[in-house]
C-alpha cells in the first residue's frame, strides 16, 4: 500500500510539474510573441527626407527650363527676394533691394545674371526706370518684384514697356499692391509667371 501510495504521489507530482512546465512554456511563448509584436513600436523608424529642388520650389523643373522663385516685399518691412537656378540674386540679406520695383535681368541662354536694379516709384522719378526698360537686351529674362509701393509713379509709357515683356497685370497695378513677374524681351505670348495681391486684400 505504501509503495502504491508513493507511486501515486510521484505520478501526481510529475503531472503537476509537467503541467507547470507546459503552462510556463506557453506563457513564455506568449511573452515572446508580445515582445515581437511590440518591437516595431519601440524600434527607431526610418525617416525620409523630402527632396530639395533648386530655389526651394516644390518640384523639379523640366529640362531646358530655369528654376526660379520670387517673393514680393511685405509692406515696407521685409524686402523682396529673387532666386534663379538656386542663386539668390536680390534680397534684403544681400542689401540690393529697395522701395519700388526690383528687377533682375538674366541671360535667357545661360541663366547667368546680367544686372540687378531697383527703382523708387513712390518718391523717385519714373524716367530712369523707363530708360532702364528700353535698354534691356534681346533674349533677356526679366524678373520683377515690388517692395512697399511700385505703382504710384508708373505712367502709361512704363506700363506699356512692361506689358511688352509679357505682363497682363501691370496696367491695373495700384498703390502698394504686392506683385511678382517673370517675362522677357521678344516674348510673343503673355507670361504665365505673374501674380498680384491687391493692397486692400492685405
Amino acid at each position: 500500500m505504501r509503495i502504491a501510495g508513493a507511486i501515486k504521489y510521484i505520478v501526481a507530482v510529475s503531472a503537476f510539474l509537467l503541467t507547470f512546465y507546459i503552462i510556463s512554456q506557453v506563457f513564455e511563448i506568449k511573452m515572446d510573441s508580445n515582445l515581437v509584436r511590440s518591437q516595431p513600436d519601440n524600434a527607431p523608424h526610418p525617416t525620409t527626407k523630402a527632396p530639395r529642388y533648386r530655389c526651394g520650389i516644390s518640384k523639379i523643373c523640366p529640362e531646358k527650363h530655369f528654376a526660379f522663385k520670387i517673393s514680393s516685399g511685405a509692406a515696407n518691412v521685409v524686402g523682396p527676394k529673387i532666386c534663379v537656378e538656386d542663386a539668390v540674386l536680390m534680397s534684403g540679406v544681400k542689401n540690393n533691394v529697395g522701395r519700388g520695383i526690383n528687377t533682375a535681368l538674366v541671360n535667357g541662354r545661360t541663366g547667368e545674371l546680367i544686372e540687378t536694379k531697383y527703382h523708387d516709384l513712390w518718391g523717385g522719378d519714373v524716367a530712369p526706370f523707363i530708360e532702364f526698360l528700353k535698354k534691356i537686351p534681346d533674349g533677356t529674362i526679366v524678373c520683377m518684384a515690388t517692395y512697399d509701393d511700385g505703382a504710384t509713379k508708373l505712367n502709361d509709357e512704363a506700363r506699356k514697356l512692361i506689358s511688352e515683356l509679357g505682363s497682363t497685370v501691370i496696367n491695373s497695378l495700384s498703390f502698394r499692391d504686392n506683385w511678382v513677374f517673370v517675362g522677357g524681351t521678344g516674348i510673343k505670348t503673355k507670361s504665365p509667371f505673374e501674380q498680384v495681391r491687391d493692397n486692400w486684400q492685405q
